[in-house]
């Protein structure tokens, strides 16, 4: 892994500075901390901070084709690359390197953009060509990798990270209002937008051409699912037979490195039967690695156990204190850049912190199994609202809620009100967002927090309409279910867990993560599967179970699922956070002109005496503090970081004309 950055400039010849070329690597350096380089001439500069991974010594980029009319800088993994350079060897290619990146240079150079159609992994990678003077940009599918651009004053700039985008002076920072929209509602941005004005993300499955002046961006691939009469005709133990097969491909195949490789073990299904078909087929000496809790509701310690006696690997675990999620709150945000509605994402941060100091650069996790297997309880909410529309005055159909969430329909008031909470848009199952309404509705309502000016601002903007322009053809063709997936795959997956669970909270301690159920052959396999065999009944990832009932054990193939979640109020409100006054102090509130100061004093307040706090409290909370603190990183305060000195070469036009050179922030 690591962090890709650079400067174009548009229409002409113009040199880009090498100081500013250096500091905007430098706030990558958390990406690549092993090495640096750049290519340069007098329309371009193109940076890499570098995680070694494969060809540990002889990788070093940017990296050229033969002639060296073409460049690349490259953020990931190309896990199938040993297949494609015989190939290309066949074809006459020669390499200087055994990395990845040298073979997908070769692949583009052959086939350009239909290359990205043969590539298996996770990648953002820039590619200029000399003679042409076009520059290429490319995304994986799923979005695994990120990268974003911007355009100021004729220049083009991109980064796997918004900061070093922000490393130039010339780039202003400010909050898009219409994204913080989407934020409180969606819990994340919708494809191709940020937090921040004119700052573009690169969309998953997207590639982006700029030439001749001009600026093109294309979609390549997309979550899409079987129609009717294309669903696949097997029995399910014939198709988990299919999934099995592509998974333990999928597992081989990411665990191509020269480093060692490790697992996630939380304990619950999707990173149990991972990590058994490592463990049981690939590395006998596996280490793993877990979280636990402080609070017991949130702790899956016991199953993590479990599942370490029975498969005997080296296990370690570390304990993610409500104290110790508050502090890193903060750090978290620098990383992720975006506010966030959950803390889930601090505890993978302090895990990918175990990982790191374990001496290790990658592990495999389960992410993606919900999404593609059909998991997640809001896919079983739709499969029943959906039935219960068909007679929406029912007594009976209503009750199988009740088997989803046996812990909150505890008493005759419960159900009353949570009854009349999911019957919410009942009566409309034709709507496409009628799996996620209620969800995106009740996020909205942290929008009342706002202040009058923010609330006529939002309310020029509709996020659900632009939602709507986005929607793939077929989609009104759909099931509820697989909708209702594409919806979670398109929006939650890439945008959010990918993202702030994901990517940025494991390269803030230099780890790749690799997801082998987002192997787009196991999407693919998937999306032509019924519905009813994903979810048989009420019965979730009824294939995925298939696959694994023979090697895992009952009580973690049939447990519940255990939602990933992390304490709030007891982490933000219940250990002298000091911080956390600071920021939801009037003049502070006042100062970022968002949030109405009352309001907000009497949530803290209403939080703070509480015994048990809901969960829309505790969502606002988040909410409303990340985005103080956003502001004040970003925007008010934002500050390059220090750069250490680094192994940085440079080449310019083809002639190594700088080595090791130190960037200094002066």
């Amino acid at each position: 892994m690591c962090g890709i950055t650079g400067i174009l400039n548009i229409s002409g010849s113009q040199s880009v500075s090498t100081k500013k070329l250096g500091l905007m690597a430098g706030q990558l350096s958390h990406r690549g901390p092993n090495q640096a380089g750049a290519y340069m001439d007098d329309r371009i500069g193109i940076a890499q901070t570098r995680l070694s991974i494969i060809d540990l010594k002889g990788g070093t980029q940017p990296i050229h084709n033969e002639d060296k009319t073409l460049w690349i800088v490259f953020n990931g993994e190309i896990y199938n690359y040993i297949e494609l350079k015989k190939d290309l060897l066949k074809k006459g290619h020669r390499f200087y390197t055994n990395s990845d990146t040298e073979v997908l240079l070769h692949l583009y150079q052959d086939e350009r953009e239909k290359c990205l159609h043969k590539l298996n992994g996770q990648f953002a990678f820039a590619v200029w060509d000399t003679e042409s003077k076009e520059l290429f940009i490319a995304r994986d599918r799923v979005g695994k990798k990120p990268l974003y651009y911007t355009i100021e004053s004729g220049r083009f700039y991109f980064g796997s990270e918004i900061k070093s985008i922000f490393a130039c002076s010339e780039i202003s920072r400010e909050i898009d209002l219409d994204s913080l929209n989407q934020i409180f509602t969606f819990w994340t941005t919708l494809p191709a937008k940020t937090f921040y004005k004119n700052i573009s993300e690169l969309p998953a499955g997207s590639y982006l051409k700029i030439k001749d002046g001009g600026l093109q961006v294309k979609q390549y691939w997309d979550f899409n699912f079987a129609l009717k009469d294309e669903l696949v005709n097997f029995t399910s133990g014939e198709i988990a037979e299919q999934a099995r097969e592509l998974l333990l491909d999928s597992v081989g195949l990411r665990l191509r490195a020269d480093v060692p490789v490790g697992s996630y073990l939380s304990g619950g299904l999707d990173s149990s039967g991972i990590t058994s078909l490592i463990k049981n087929n690939f590395n006998n000496k596996l280490n793993t690695f877990g979280i636990r809790f402080e609070e017991a509701a949130f702790d899956e310690g016991e199953f993590q156990n479990e599942m370490v006696k029975k498969l005997n690997v080296k296990h370690n675990i570390v304990l993610a204190n409500n104290k110790a999620i508050g502090e890193l709150l903060p750090d978290v945000l620098w990383y992720c850049e975006i506010p966030l509605l959950r803390l889930s994402p601090v505890p993978l941060f302090i895990l990918s912190e175990l990982v790191h100091n374990s001496d290790f650069r990658v592990v495999l996790t389960g992410e993606g199994a919900d999404e593609v297997f059909g998991g997640y309880n809001i896919f079983r909410e739709t499969l029943v609202r959906a039935f219960w529309s068909k007679y929406p005055d029912s007594k009976i159909r209503p009750l199988l809620l009740e088997r989803l969430y046996p812990y909150i329909f505890k008493d005759a008031k419960s159900k009353a009100s949570l009854k009349s909470f999911f019957k919410m848009g009942i009566e409309d199952p034709g709507n496409p967002f009628f799996s996620h309404m209620i969800r995106w509705q009740n996020t909205s309502k942290i929008k009342r927090f706002f202040i009058d000016a923010a609330k006529e601002n939002l309310a020029v903007y509709n996020p659900l309409e632009h939602l709507a322009a986005l929607l793939p053809e077929n989609f009104h063709r759909w099931d509820a279910l697989a909708k209702a997936q594409y919806l979670e795959m398109k929006i939650f997956l890439s945008n959010y867990l990918l993202s702030s669970q994901g990517d940025r909270v494991s390269m803030a301690h230099s780890l790749e993560i690799r997801m082998p159920y987002l192997d787009y052959r196991v999407i693919e396999l998937m999306s032509k599967v019924p519905s009813y065999l994903k979810i048989r009944g009420l019965d979730e990832k009824f294939i995925l179970k298939k696959v694994f009932k023979d090697v895992l054990p009952d009580t973690i193939v049939k447990r519940p699922k255990h939602p990933y979640r992390a304490p709030i109020k007891n982490s933000l409100l219940n250990n002298n956070i000091e911080y956390v006054d600071y920021y939801l102090s009037e003049s502070y509130l006042n100062k970022t002109r968002l949030f109405n100061p009352s309001m907000v004093a009497k949530l803290k307040e209403k939080l703070s005496i509480a015994g048990n706090s809901g969960e829309f409290d505790n969502m606002a909370l988040v909410g409303i503090l990340s985005t103080q603190i956003i502001y004040d990183r970003f925007i008010e305060n934002f500050e390059l970081k220090a750069v250490k000195p680094a192994d940085f070469t440079i080449v310019f036009d083809n002639r190594l004309v700088e080595s090791n050179l130190i960037i200094k922030n002066e």
